[in-house]
């Protein structure tokens, strides 16, 4: 039977496609049929996580446990089949999602000013424009009208 002692990450990388749970052999232990083994880097040494589906993305690498001399080889997708690993893994890749979502956040509330600004410039235009008119002021008038249609086309 397995269960975890500790999994902490020796460093966590992340690029656009990955989030990468880099493992070392003090961080990550495991209880096997009740005796302690640590994680010895021999095969793999990182779990790799797909961000656009969130899902492990290395499912069958080998991972080695020793104690003592006796070695166990343990597969990613055996490892994922315990709750208690999971609750571990998605404690440490939580914040990698939470910013990405903050990002996505940051950018569709910069679209949204960027189409406010668009408009109060529109609505400042017909202004200028209205006064143009009402002060009989043809050549500002003209170079409104020329900078509004510039405006509408874009």
């Amino acid at each position: 039977m397995l269960n975890i002692k500790m999994l902490k990450p020796y460093y966590v990388k992340e690029d656009k496609r990955f989030i990468r749970v880099v493992l070392a052999y003090q961080y990550f232990s495991l209880f096997i049929d009740n005796e302690l083994y640590q994680f010895v880097p021999m095969e793999s040494r990182e779990i790799i996580i797909d961000r656009n589906r969130k899902r492990v993305h290395n499912v069958f690498d080998i991972f080695v446990f020793q104690r003592g001399k006796r070695m166990v080889y343990v597969s990613v997708t055996d490892l994922l089949q315990l709750p208690e690993f999971l609750t571990h893994l998605n404690s440490i890749i939580a914040p990698y999602y939470e910013s990405e979502e903050q990002m996505y956040k940051d950018e569709s509330l910069q679209e949204e000013l960027e189409e406010l600004v668009v408009e109060l410039e529109k609505e400042n235009l017909r202004r200028l424009i209205d006064q143009a008119i009402d002060n009989n002021d043809r050549e500002s008038f003209l170079k409104l009208t020329e900078t509004w249609n510039e405006l509408n086309k874009s």
